[in-house]
């Protein structure tokens, strides 16, 4: 008694939801919509405005190329990395606790959502990913969905995110391959870690998402340097488009996804 069936749904026959179709919108919130906002806020907030600063001074920079100069990590460390991380942490978290209510994957996207917005704030000021942020978060995230699977059951919504995850890593890694100034290998290593967060909700919210802010990113770039603000030698942080473009898939995967089945 209580577990799934083979076909996809409650025993007694009733269809269960899949993890795209339980997932709230602007109009129509998810269950606990309110509540799971507000955790959201809190405890993204909270997290991601002591761990930024804490983080910047304590890791350790990269091994920098012949010419090649950077922004210190640490002296980012101040009152203005707390409150940026801190209230694009609070905006985001409300955004997904809005959209998730209180489902089982929630706790894995706050996780994202903390370390996604000190990733995209050093990426900004630094045009560097940090391993030693991204390497970590992959396990936690990944930990976080196997327990929303042995919770739920949904062993199908995990095993596309290991898919997705590798899917988003490959291309990535070829465009990094091919376009080495383009899309740095830090790029590479945050594809695949959003790709396994949005591959759970769906391929909607993968494809949307992950290649979303690909484009976003591509578009910028080119306004920028079409106003000469950059030349095409500079390289735009493409970071924060991606983890901007995986919230836009997380609000707007699923009816695109619709949409394109008619």
């Amino acid at each position: 008694m209580g577990r799934w069936s083979s076909r996809g749904c409650w025993p007694g026959g009733r269809p269960r939801a899949s993890a795209s179709s339980r997932l709230g919108s602007w109009i129509v919130p998810a269950d606990n919509a309110l509540l799971a906002a507000g955790i959201g806020v809190i405890a993204c907030g909270a997290a991601a405005s002591t761990l930024g600063p804490w983080l910047m001074r304590r890791i350790p920079e990269p091994e920098l190329e012949d010419g090649e100069t950077k922004v210190l990590y640490a002296s980012l460390a101040g009152r203005r990395a707390t409150y940026w991380c801190g209230g694009l942490a609070a905006l985001a978290g409300g955004i997904l606790g809005w959209m998730l209510g209180l489902d089982a994957v929630l706790p894995a996207w706050l996780v994202l959502v903390v370390a996604g917005s000190v990733l995209g704030y050093i990426d900004a000021r630094t045009r560097f990913l940090p391993s030693v942020i991204i390497w970590p978060t992959y396990f936690v995230v990944g930990a976080g969905l196997v327990a929303a699977a042995l919770a739920t059951g949904e062993w199908g919504s995990l095993r596309r995110a290991a898919i997705a995850g590798a899917i988003g890593f490959a291309v990535f890694y070829v465009l990094w391959f091919a376009f080495p100034r383009g899309v740095g290998f830090g790029d590479v290593r945050l594809s695949g870690l959003l790709g396994i967060a949005l591959g759970w909700l769906g391929w909607g919210e993968f494809v949307s998402g992950l290649y979303g802010g690909f484009f976003l990113g591509a578009i910028v770039g080119i306004v920028l340097i079409a106003a000469r603000i950059m030349t095409r030698k500079q390289m735009v942080p493409f970071g924060p488009f991606m983890l901007v473009g995986a919230l836009a898939g997380v609000l707007l995967g699923a009816p695109l996804e619709r949409l394109y089945a008619g």
